[in-house]
Formats: structure tokens, sequence, C-alpha cells
């Protein structure tokens, strides 16, 4: 291992004072004179500290203007945003009450259809009755048209006898017997 940089603040320069015992140092040597103004020199760093209150007035100014204009600009942008909440809390409202209209149509309609759908089913149920008489009454209109016949054939000899007419035996022999009205014929 190497050992550690020595010296003051490890840069390896060490400081050695040497004290001597002899007599007192010097004085020290002059460097000034005594106290002149000048003006030229001095008129500069007072012109600098001018010009630098004059840009920092400005920068005041220029920073009020800005906070001025800023300010306005919020006051602005706060009043369009009151409106727009206004305006968009009419709009809600006006949405929620004709969505409520809208649903409001919806159950009534809703309700129409059932009440259609419960007729419709009756009266299919009463076409379906009417269907099936129907069915029947094609079925047996030969039966029925026989049986017609036979009463209105019984209904004339009826209507004979009573005027005097005679029927023999033999004449009825000779007329096959008309069927019943509710004789079945299948």
């Amino acid at each position: 291992p190497t050992p550690p940089p020595g010296g003051i603040a490890g840069t390896g320069i060490a400081f050695l004072q040497v004290v001597s015992s002899k007599a007192a140092p010097a004085p020290p040597p002059a460097t000034w004179d005594a106290y002149s103004k000048k003006s030229e020199e001095s008129t500069g760093v007072i012109q600098m500290i001018d010009l630098l209150i004059k840009d920092l007035d400005k920068e005041l100014t220029e920073a009020e203007v800005e906070e001025k204009e800023a300010q306005a600009d919020y006051e602005t942008m706060m009043e369009e945003s009151k409106e727009k909440r206004a305006t968009d809390s009419k709009a809600l409202s006006q949405k929620e009450s004709t969505k409520a209209d809208t649903e409001g149509q919806l159950q009534t309609l809703k309700d129409e259809k059932r009440a259609a759908k419960k007729e419709l089913m009756a009266v299919e149920k009463y076409l379906s009755s009417l269907h099936a008489e129907c069915d029947w009454l094609v079925r047996y209109y030969d039966v029925r048209k026989e049986a017609r016949a036979g009463e209105v054939d019984s209904l004339q000899k009826a209507k004979a006898v009573l005027s005097g007419a005679d029927f023999s035996a033999s004449a009825m022999l000779q007329r096959p017997a008309p069927k019943s009205f509710l004789a079945r014929g299948d």
C-alpha cells in the first residue's frame, strides 16, 4: 500500500514555520499614497450603479405591467369559466329533463307493446277457434246438406199429408230414408 498524501488538504505541500530569535520584522512597505479622489474612475462606478438602478426600475415596471395583464387575463378567464359552468349546468339540466321524458315515453311504449301483444294473442286464439269451427263445417258439409235436404223433404211430405195427400207404404219404400242431421256418416 502507498502512504496517503500529506500536507495541506492532501496536496502534498507542507508548511514549515521558521522561528527566528533575531530582531523584530521590518515594517511593511509603503504601497499607498494619501487618499485622493479619482474623478474619472469613481464616476464610472457611479454611472454603473445608476444604470443598474434604472434597469431595476425598468424591470420592476415591466413586472408590474405583466402582473396587471396577467391579473386581467385571470379575471377574464374566471368570468368566462363562470359563464361556461352556468351554460353547462343549464345544458345538463335540459339533457336530464329530455332523458327523463324519453324514459317515460319508452315505458309508455313498452306498456302499449305489452297490451298489444296480449290483444294479438287473444285475436289469434279467437281466429284459431273460428278456424276449427270452419274446419268442422267444411268437413261435415255434405252430411249436413243431405240432412237438410231430408228435413225439407219431410216437411214437404208433412205439408202434403196435412193437405190431404195419400202416402202409401209402397211409395215410402221406393225412396231411401233420409239421414238425420245428427247421424254421423264417416
